[in-house]
């Protein structure tokens, strides 16, 4: 029989729940206070750092890197003004919901502390600002160099750093001509028993090798890689050229990524004149060429599957370098070096230098947009022949001049080339050229080769490593 007087388990269930809502209650009361707290707290403090992305080997070896900060809050717009890098770079930044992304217009310094900070930063609803910092060091800078065996051992491509003691093999093959090394890849151009060349791309370890289709059997020339789009670049040479015709010096552009190894390369040809290529070289950033041909025109065209009408630059005698980040060439007219803004088709003189460096042999622009320049000059005797000695020198875009590396009159300088960043310069040498002979490969250099690492900073010579092509250089001794 039931009735309305609640007995003792009644009671004590009752009970119970009343202490389960009662405690559930305060618990979603103190979360709620929490919650209400750290959004307060966050809103009283204005936005701080909650995530970093950065690729520090890719800062220190390519144009363009970025580091985005993301933050507690969607940010309003931040100023330039409001970016300050130590030590100093040269930088963009954008704002996107709780991200602010700081791109770097040329590689930052190989193993060097970098500190970025944002002041007056504040949401985007307003609230109070605050001032953000991110800390973050770049690694040691690592380069790859070829070594040509003595006849017994092979040819070998080295990975090594700045000490010069940590090389390791990456590559062997009996004959490598030439290398460059991207982003993702080392392309290698080999030769085999025919005397004929291959193009073998390979994983920066050396690994996964698959050979990339030319354009028929020939020889292989003055390779080289662009900053973007896996793009690389070479002059080819029928190995059936004659008199009944073949091409000779042909200037072709292919891909490297994925299946590239069955597209045919893509023949870059000049409409209206010789397309026989002299000199060339990838425009910086970009895949756009200027090709320098064997009639003396100097013509900028596109290398990639963009079809960009060419551009005509006048007469030249040669291409000495683009420099990094930069659209401004220099180049040989017939009345001597210039700097050519290839955005504009405008020549410029270069800033005149300290003797002997006026009358320089080679120049180099320096990718920090200075206006500074690399130059090579040799000291002559009163009989104007004589070279008593050869030196490289950094002229500022004000004359100042100053220089950061001798040469021994006993050696040759064959080839210098800028670190990514513009840290360093690589002067190759040939020691004792009279006593050095050359080999005998496609593009001959004297057997004994050393790659002289120099701080342009100062002029002191950070390392000297044996073997040549270090992986900076945009192009290939000219032996």
């Amino acid at each position: 029989m039931t009735t309305g007087i609640p007995t003792r388990r009644t009671r004590a269930h009752a009970r119970r729940s009343r202490a389960f809502s009662v405690g559930f209650a305060i618990v979603i009361a103190v979360l709620a206070a929490v919650a209400l707290g750290g959004a307060t707290l966050t809103t009283l403090q204005g936005p701080r750092i909650t995530d970093v992305q950065f690729d520090p080997q890719a800062a220190i070896t390519s144009s363009g890197s970025r580091v985005i900060l993301t933050t507690t809050q969607s940010l309003a717009d931040i100023d330039p003004d409001q970016v300050h890098i130590t030590p100093e770079a040269a930088f963009t930044v954008d704002t996107s919901g709780r991200s602010l992304g700081v791109r770097f217009a040329l590689p930052l310094w190989d193993d060097t502390e970098y500190t970025i900070t944002v002041t007056g930063v504040t949401g985007v609803g307003g609230g109070p600002a605050s001032t953000l910092t991110q800390t973050f060091t770049t690694p040691a800078l690592e380069a790859y160099l070829l070594q040509r065996g003595d006849g017994e051992a092979e040819d070998t491509i080295f990975r090594t750093d700045l000490d010069g003691d940590a090389a390791v093999p990456v590559y062997t093959n009996a004959h490598i001509e030439d290398f460059r090394a991207t982003a993702s890849h080392l392309v290698i151009v080999t030769t085999g028993g025919d005397g004929s060349s291959r193009l073998v791309v390979t994983d920066l370890d050396g690994q996964d090798e698959r050979e990339l289709t030319l354009p028929g059997t020939g020889m292989v020339t003055n390779l080289q890689s662009a900053d973007r789009g896996n793009l690389i670049g070479y002059t080819f040479t029928d190995a059936s050229i004659g008199a009944d015709g073949g091409r000779e010096e042909a200037l072709f552009t292919t891909s490297l990524g994925a299946g590239a190894e069955d597209d045919e390369p893509t023949a870059i040809e000049r409409e209206g004149g010789d397309s026989r290529v002299d000199d060339w070289r990838f425009v910086p950033g970009t895949d756009s060429i200027l090709m320098l041909t064997f009639d003396g025109a100097l013509t900028l065209v596109s290398g990639g599957t963009t079809a960009a009408a060419p551009v005509a630059l006048g007469n030249a005698l040669t291409i000495d370098g683009i420099a990094r980040g930069s659209a401004t060439a220099i180049v040989e007219r017939a009345d001597g070096l210039v700097a050519l803004d290839l955005s504009t088709g405008e020549d410029a003189a270069l800033p005149p230098a300290d003797a002997p460096f006026d009358q320089s042999w080679e120049v180099l622009a320096l990718p920090d947009g200075s206006g500074a320049t690399l130059r090579i000059a040799s000291d002559l005797a009163a009989d104007g022949l004589t070279v008593l000695g050869t030196s490289a020198a950094v002229v500022d875009a004000d004359g100042t001049t100053r220089t950061v590396f001798d040469v021994d009159p006993a050696d040759a300088l064959l080839h210098m080339c800028v670190s990514p960043s513009g840290r360093y310069a690589a002067f190759l040498l040939a020691p004792d050229i009279v006593s050095n002979p050359y080999d005998t490969y496609l593009l001959p250099l004297p057997t004994r080769l050393q790659t002289h690492i120099v701080s342009l900073d100062d002029g002191a010579e950070v390392v000297a490593l044996h073997g040549f092509g270090i992986s900076w250089c945009q192009s290939a001794p000219r032996g």
